[in-house]
């Protein structure tokens, strides 16, 4: 419970976009004019998950003076992927058939945390510039 406790503390924005991801990948798709346009949801699935590892990569290096590597490999790459994962399992047989899912949107999913990485990457190692520690 302890752990719970100081990740919701640590890093809120990334527990709320958590959250939001959840629940717009579980309920029903609302129709937009945006549904004609070419692989529109995949292009959704980049963004929330380049936006979920953006505000980990933030809320870590706001709360962290030394960065360790292996922890952010672990819980802003692999964790948010393995979720997009999960997301997939839990549409294509939890849903009653509303939702279906898909490799693609595990690609996007991939894809949206990748581009955050690296730029966190490219972000730490700017910072390191700037007398932050770097394992």
């Amino acid at each position: 419970m302890r752990i719970i406790k100081y990740f919701f503390k640590t890093y809120p924005i990334t527990c709320l976009l958590i959250l939001f991801i959840w629940i717009m990948c579980l309920g029903t798709p609302p129709s937009t004019p945006l549904d004609n346009v070419s692989l529109i949801d995949k292009w959704v699935h980049i963004g929330m998950y380049a936006l979920l590892c953006g505000s980990m990569w933030f809320e870590y290096l706001r709360k962290h003076t030394i960065v360790i590597r292996a922890k952010l490999i672990v819980f802003a790459w692999i964790v948010p992927v393995a979720m997009g994962g999960a997301i997939e399992l839990f549409q294509a047989y939890c849903t009653g058939g509303r939702r279906s899912g898909e490799l693609l949107d595990l690609l996007a999913d991939a894809i949206g945390v990748t581009i955050a990485f690296i730029f966190g990457i490219l972000w730490v190692r700017h910072l390191s510039k700037e007398k932050k520690d770097f394992d």
